[in-house]
């Protein structure tokens, strides 16, 4: 049985008065409380929501969308909020999901993933393969985990340097499914292990076991099953990771081998076209970047850089060669594409460069090498040797805005690739990863 209370029209209307009146005290209280018992507590800034899910962020442009970053830095640097250890050798760069980083090392023969929260406290730590090894003298130093983890939906794929695929939940690490892809797709050992990061594109997977029985794969992203297998790419492994694009009336991957930078159908694994690109070493890694139907590569020992234009004839697609330069020969620090330019560094032809992205005409160079990344009209430079410095976007003059030096967090140079995201700058260096406050608040 219900009861129910009747009151008159204007009694009612009253109560209702009183009960906002009521609640908007409440919650007028609930504010005063937040505000005396928090602030004095904020002794680092609070972190504005972000997402970088993957190498290079959800788009791979390598540039984030943040705005109101610092334009200039103290002689100092900014704000050192935190260091977080543990992470052990490797040239990883961090991912950034759902309030926790990711990243990957490797200790003794073992390559792992971690995660840490937004105060760099470890939150959890999972193995994913042998790590790479070598008896070549000169890359010995280059040892280490070199895969960005990619977060997808609560997911996070992760791609080590010996071939294990696999994919954990990423708010515990617990493993979902693997697969061993030298072993699946007869693959002959790697010159330096497995460095790409892993494209998740809608439910698919894609990724580049370089092996005969596939190539280029793609796999159902939930359980790991092969939707398709490319083997018609040559060369052996490249070392880049791949980009999305649309041209066409196809959606296409674009990365590279050995011998060249090629695109594919990303629904039937048809190859779409390729370009010839091979430096002396057979070493591509760079990136490429895709503006309309444009496509521009770099590859470093003195290849240089290349743009390209899609066209349609028919039924094939067509790539033309719009510019070629040896200069801004790009080893693996990345490149990043800004209001027509084009920002990175050189290997053979060593130092940073800006060109003009229709043309390739040189608008300026200084001398340095290192990694790359953008945001709110500003470069983040990272020297190999451990400089990081802040420069203006823009054609006209190198513009220094900053610099300083990053601790050393163990062997070798640096060359993780810089992040920026809810307001922090995160670099990593073997064993350590640094936050620091770039907020500007």
């Amino acid at each position: 049985m219900n009861f129910f209370l009747r009151l008159p029209a204007n009694s009612l209307n009253q109560t209702c008065i009183l009960l906002d009146s009521y609640k908007n005290l409440r919650l007028k209280a609930f504010l005063i409380f937040c505000c005396v018992f928090t602030l004095p507590g904020c002794t680092q800034p609070v972190q504005n929501t972000c997402e970088w899910p993957c190498f290079h962020g959800s788009d791979r442009t390598n540039k984030s969308a943040e705005t109101g970053m610092m334009k200039e830095w103290p002689q100092d640097g900014p704000e050192l909020l935190w260091t977080a250890t543990g992470l052990g050798e490797g040239y990883s760069s961090v991912s950034i999901s759902d309030g926790l980083i990711y990243t990957a090392g490797t200790t003794g023969n073992q390559t792992y993933v971690l995660a840490f929260d937004l105060n760099g406290k470890q939150v959890w730590r999972k193995p994913n393969g042998k790590a790479w090894s070598t008896f070549m003298p000169h890359a010995r130093s280059y040892t280490g985990a070199r895969s960005t983890p990619t977060i997808d939906n609560g997911v996070l794929y992760h791609l080590g340097e010996t071939g294990r695929l696999a994919a954990f939940d990423s708010k515990t690490g617990e493993e979902l499914w693997y697969r061993e892809l030298m072993e699946e797709f007869d693959k002959e050992e790697t010159e330096y292990g497995y460095s790409e990061s892993v494209l998740i594109d809608e439910d698919y997977l894609y990724t580049r076991p370089a092996g005969k029985k596939g190539f280029q794969i793609c796999l159902d992203k939930h359980n790991g099953e092969i939707i398709w297998a490319n083997t018609e790419i040559p060369g052996v492994e490249g070392y880049t990771s791949h980009v999305i694009m649309e041209f066409g009336g196809y959606r296409q991957i674009i990365g590279a081998s050995s011998d060249c930078y090629y695109g594919i159908d990303t629904r039937t694994g048809k190859l779409l076209w390729k370009v010839d690109f091979r430096n002396k070493e057979g070493l591509n890694i760079t990136d490429a970047i895709v503006y309309n139907d444009y496509v521009f590569i770099s590859s470093g020992y003195g290849k240089g850089s290349m743009l390209i234009k899609l066209k349609v004839s028919g039924e094939e697609i067509i790539p033309e060669t719009i510019w070629q330069t040896e200069i801004m020969d790009n080893h693996h620090g990345g490149v990043i594409f800004h209001d027509d330019y084009l920002f990175g560094s050189g290997s053979n032809s060593r130092g940073w460069f800006c060109l003009d992205f229709l043309t390739g005409a040189q608008q300026w160079k200084v001398n340095g090498k290192g990694s790359i990344t953008y945001a709110d009209g500003m470069l983040y430079l990272l020297e190999e040797m451990g400089t990081m410095k802040l420069v203006r976007a823009v054609p006209d003059d190198y513009a220094l805005a900053g610099e300083f030096e990053v601790p050393v967090g163990g062997k070798g140079v640096y060359w993780a690739h810089p992040v920026v995201c809810g307001g922090r700058l995160y670099i990593r260096h073997a064993d350590q990863l640094y936050a620091y406050d770039i907020s500007g608040n």
